[in-house]
């Protein structure tokens, strides 16, 4: 995911070289379910390869699909997805993305990507992150309502104290005991060396929370919940520089957990925040809707969309509208599109390029029951 969330400004550019060709798909975690997978992954490459024969008949076709062919034939690639698979690949690109959430089949070759199921995935209001630290580990974890997944530390994230420090930290001399079960020294002796090795925790932190702003919080936004021993949390809390990070986070020995029980601490610390900012972006649409700055009509809001009127969107996770929308005139045409256009993916991503938010929830969350809500900025 943290891939995607760095790529995601490149993807909104459109500024890939054509032909772009699109391919997702749903798939499952665990067997046997996930059998099928590359399965329906072959039969929408072979989709990508008519579109191609149809409307791009000048390119090597086969250098185009071999990054999709390779992966089709990687095993150990299909034995670990997760709930959903976007490939977007060019001449000059090629990148895959294991979702955290489904994602309904498509391929598509145009002269630009697909990238609207993204949208409903990046900015969905429940996504949040985990840092699990302790003086031996530093682990990063992402996910939402029902799922919870790790994510890859970023070059320059140290993983221990010792990776941070290396050698100006200072050693451990023969008085002191073994690490303990919870990642930290325990010291038999006076003042001085208890104060050396605070002063060499406080190091780490630092750098941990330095390296994890730029790297991750940044990058994706979202709230990060700190799970630690309580002592280090008065520490890390202290040192702190990242806006993102939240004043109460969990505190338990992150060795003592496992994924379902992170999971469950996670979405239980995050949910007061997610209802508060739900509630927050009701309040806001209705008291602007008061004073005419906001609606829930698709074509008052694809107009304001057009004009670059929209501050914030918001946006029903559950809804599609089979309408297609014209970005320069804020036209809407309502007839059936036989290529599956969502009005409000289009206003989504529009909103999105023209600076604006765009935030999606669940079918409760909503504040109208048209799909959509919008803010407008005047």
């Amino acid at each position: 995911m943290e891939t995607l969330v760095s790529d995601f400004k490149e993807l909104l550019e459109g500024k890939a070289q054509p032909p772009c060709l699109s391919l997702y798909q749903p798939t499952h975690r665990h067997h046997p379910e996930n059998r099928q997978d590359p399965i329906r992954f072959k039969n929408l490459l072979a989709t990508l390869r008519e579109g191609l024969q149809h409307s791009y008949g000048g390119y090597d076709h086969e250098a185009l699909l071999r990054p999709f062919q390779e992966l089709a034939d990687d095993h150990d690639f299909w034995n670990r997805t997760l709930d959903g698979l976007a490939v977007l690949s060019s001449v000059d690109m090629h990148r895959v993305y294991r979702l955290q959430r489904p994602v309904a089949e498509r391929a598509v070759v145009a002269d630009s990507f697909h990238i609207k199921p993204l949208i409903r995935i990046l900015q969905s209001a429940d996504r949040y992150q985990l840092l699990a630290l302790t003086l031996d580990s530093v682990r990063l974890f992402e996910g939402n309502r029902d799922v919870l997944d790790e994510v890859p530390l970023a070059p320059g994230v140290p993983h221990t104290i010792e990776d941070a420090l290396g050698t100006e930290l200072t050693q451990p001399t023969l008085t002191g005991s073994p690490r303990t079960s919870s990642g930290g020294f325990m010291y038999h002796g006076h003042g001085s060396r208890k104060d050396e090795r605070a002063i060499d925790t406080e190091r780490f932190f630092r750098e941990v929370d330095r390296t994890i702003w730029l790297n991750h919080s940044r990058p994706s936004g979202l709230p990060l919940f700190l799970v630690a021993l309580p002592e280090h949390h008065a520490a890390f809390q202290r040192i702190s520089r990242n806006p993102l990070l939240v004043e109460n986070g969990i505190d338990v020995d992150p060795h003592s957990l496992d994924l379902d029980d992170l999971r469950a601490l996670g979405w239980e610390a995050e949910r007061p925040r997610y209802l508060e900012l739900t509630a927050q972006l009701v309040d806001r649409f209705q008291a602007a809707r008061a004073r005419g700055l906001a609606s829930d009509q698709q074509r008052e809001v694809a107009d304001a969309a057009a004009g670059a009127r929209i501050g914030t969107l918001i946006v029903d996770a559950d809804q599609h509208i089979d309408a297609r929308f014209d970005a320069a005139s804020g036209r809407i045409d309502a007839a059936p599109t036989q290529s599956g256009d969502d009005l409000l993916d289009d206003l989504s991503e529009l909103v999105l390029k023209r600076g604006g938010r765009v935030v999606v929830v669940p079918p409760e969350r909503m504040p109208t029951q048209t799909g959509l809500a919008a803010i407008y900025r005047y």
